[in-house]
């Protein structure tokens, strides 16, 4: 079997991931973020998962991608089908999933050149809201 090198132009990629933060490039972050291959925001969403509204989903399509992964913490919950909606109609495909998940996924669409953002959510940050 041939084995090639593939170099990527990607800038962050995720490492690992608990409840209680995320590791992006080897650096811990403690909080929700916002990530894609080129960028990184941590000024995202403060609150309970109930308070996740048009406006804070809205903050995603600033990264312009063509895939959204919403990672919900350790449990898998869904965005209001009007939030789902408003991807599809921008024809921006959206999953919820949990966190972990979307870390590993995050990490196989960037290898495969896919534009794609996660947006994660940490159970301790959603814990400590409700």
């Amino acid at each position: 079997m041939k084995l090639h090198l593939h170099t990527s132009e990607q800038q962050y990629q995720i490492n690992g991931v608990d409840s209680d933060a995320v590791i992006i490039n080897r650096q811990r972050y403690a909080q929700p973020v916002i990530v894609s291959e080129q960028a990184l925001s941590t000024d995202w969403f403060q609150g309970a998962w109930e308070t996740l509204d048009a406006q804070q989903l809205a903050a995603i399509l600033d990264f312009s991608p063509e895939v959204v992964l919403l990672g919900t913490g350790d449990k898998q919950r869904f965005i209001h089908p009007r939030h789902t909606q408003a991807f599809l109609s921008a024809h921006i495909a959206v999953e919820c999933m949990t966190t972990a998940a979307a870390c590993r996924t995050f990490n196989i669409l960037t290898a495969e050149g896919r534009k794609v953002v996660a947006a994660l959510l940490l159970e301790s940050h959603l814990a400590e809201s409700e």
